[in-house]
């Protein structure tokens, strides 16, 4: 799978042509572990209403009965067939153990609003079987054990008076046959006794035998009615409050709750990624600006402080030294990042090999580019010291340069306690000249060092405005975000920029817009130093 990156400006100053990149797991995996807080916070959410769910809807019991059906034939010992299921349409069935007569007698025997009763009431039925199995959940054991229980000889005893009923209505039906047949019998006896001819009593004597012959079928029909069992089958497992178990798994719904709502997460991290681009490599700087990369700044953690690393600054110091020509004015642009960190951080890895920086900043930053410049020239190398205690003193023109025994003994004499023209004179009225106690600055090398300047290393730091530093051969101007003030740019158009981008921060469409604002101010930029947001 490849994606085409959208046409940059590269060094040369036009765009280039977009290229494919292939997209890996690495790649799908940086989005969400860049917005891990995005996923953390859906994660915790589903987390909440899970376990609010499981707060607010009371546990559930489950409690479970067997009920075996029986067939209700007038033959027990008959083979009801191949299939058990043609016997009994156990479909029908369950029906009837969720009917309303069911629910009903349920409801008031344990008490409760029958709706509620038919939602916690199941009835499954296995494949090919004559079983059914009941099923109800209630808050507690004993209510889910004893409505369970209810429920299967409810069904029972509602299959058994729809069978007796049925049973009765035949029965009834056959006592009337019976008695119309009797009624005829009786009638054809009394013809058959008044008979006077022969023809006529052998005709009301075979039809007298025949009406007995009906008669006794009807008698055998009904006793065949009257012995059928009606039993429509047993509870061949009772529920019991050991054998009931908690419903619904609640382990798993905390679970679910997690991983649904980290799934949401990761699909909102997407969906924000796609409309807020941020600068994650440093092939996406790249991209966006079309600028060669004059180093990466990682950040360290030193004490619990986030810091960066000073070899990385120094290696960008040196990457910025060997392109600019003093005097030289570099601007450190950023789009809507302050640079303050690493302007302190440049300008003391360019005086430490020996260089007279001038920091200037009209943003009210002065302070703090002098507190950053005095925390990190703490954490100058040793070989820094070194090389500026070696350091010779420069020698003024014309002065003769002592060699032998006189220049031992005149590095091995002590200074006079006394001050030139100020030797304690014989006569007692002479007149005492005591020396001025002034403020005079320090000197280094030769030169005086102001009040607004840091030593560093073999060189100096200085601060102030932009206007203040005009003569200063080496300057580095803080310039504002330049999404909210102009001044970078039109201070770069007097020298060059080197643009600050901090990594998953910095939004590609400001970075691009920054490029575009200093290409169209005909600023050609050094190139973009890659920094870790958060760090100073």
């Amino acid at each position: 799978m490849t994606d085409t990156t959208s046409g940059s400006w590269p060094a040369g100053g036009t765009p280039g042509d977009g290229s494919a990149r292939t997209v890996t797991l690495t790649d799908l995996l940086r989005v969400p572990l860049h917005r891990a807080r995005l996923v953390a916070g859906a994660a915790a959410l589903g987390l909440l209403a899970a376990l609010g769910y499981l707060m607010l809807v009371p546990p559930q019991v489950t409690a479970s009965a067997v009920v075996a059906v029986r067939p209700v034939v007038t033959d027990a010992f008959t083979p009801s067939g191949a299939a058990a299921d043609r016997a009994v349409n156990m479909n029908v069935e369950s029906g009837i153990a969720t009917g309303t007569e069911v629910v009903q007698r349920l409801a008031d025997s344990v008490g409760g609003d029958p709706r509620d009763i038919r939602a916690a009431l199941e009835v499954e039925v296995p494949t090919g079987g004559q079983i059914l199995r009941f099923v109800y959940q209630a808050p507690d054991a004993d209510r889910a054990v004893q409505a369970v229980n209810l429920a299967a000889q409810a069904y029972l005893d509602v299959r058994r008076a729809m069978y007796e009923k049925q049973r009765a209505e035949m029965l009834r039906s056959y006592d009337e046959s019976i008695a119309k047949v009797v009624a005829q019998q009786g009638a054809v006896q009394r013809r058959a006794n008044s008979a006077r001819g022969t023809a006529a009593a052998d005709a009301a004597v075979a039809e007298l035998a025949g009406i007995n012959n009906q008669l006794t079928q009807l008698n055998a029909a009904r006793t065949e009615i009257a012995a059928v069992d009606v039993n429509p089958g047993w509870v061949t497992q009772t529920a019991e409050r050991a054998l009931a178990s908690s419903a619904g798994h609640r382990p798993l719904f905390v679970i679910a709750g997690l991983l649904g709502g980290a799934l949401l997460g990761v699909v909102l991290a997407y969906a924000w990624e796609s409309v807020d681009r941020r600068v994650r490599s440093v092939r996406d700087a790249r991209d966006a600006t079309g600028l060669p990369m004059l180093g990466t700044v990682r950040r360290q953690r030193f004490r619990g402080r986030r810091r960066a690393v000073d070899a990385d600054v120094r290696y960008v110091a040196m990457a910025i030294a060997e392109r600019v020509r003093q005097p030289a004015r570099v601007a450190l642009l950023a789009a809507r990042e302050d640079p303050t960190a690493l302007t302190a951080s440049l300008a003391v890895a360019l005086s430490a090999e020996g260089r007279e920086v001038y920091v200037a900043d009209d943003h009210g930053r002065v302070e703090r580019l002098r507190d950053a410049v005095l925390a990190d020239r703490g954490r100058l190398p040793a070989v820094a010291d070194a090389a500026r205690s070696i350091v010779p003193k420069p020698r003024v023109a014309g002065t003769p340069v002592v060699t032998g025994p006189a220049a031992e003994s005149g590095a091995a004499r002590r200074p006079s306690p006394h001050p030139p023209a100020a030797r304690p004179s014989s006569d007692p009225d002479a007149t005492l000249t005591l020396p001025r106690v002034g403020s005079a600055p320090a000197a280094r090398n030769g030169r005086l060092i102001g009040a607004d300047e840091v030593t560093v290393g073999i060189g100096s730091v200085r601060f102030g405005s932009w206007h203040q530093g005009a003569d200063h051969g080496l300057v580095l101007y803080n310039a504002p975000p330049a999404e909210s003030d102009e001044r970078g740019v039109a201070i770069a158009r007097q020298g060059t920029a080197v643009v600050v981008v901090e990594r998953d921060r910095t939004r590609q469409g400001d970075l691009r817009r920054l490029v575009e604002r200093l290409r169209a101010a005909g600023v050609s930029p050094l190139g973009f130093v890659l920094t870790r947001s958060g760090w100073g």
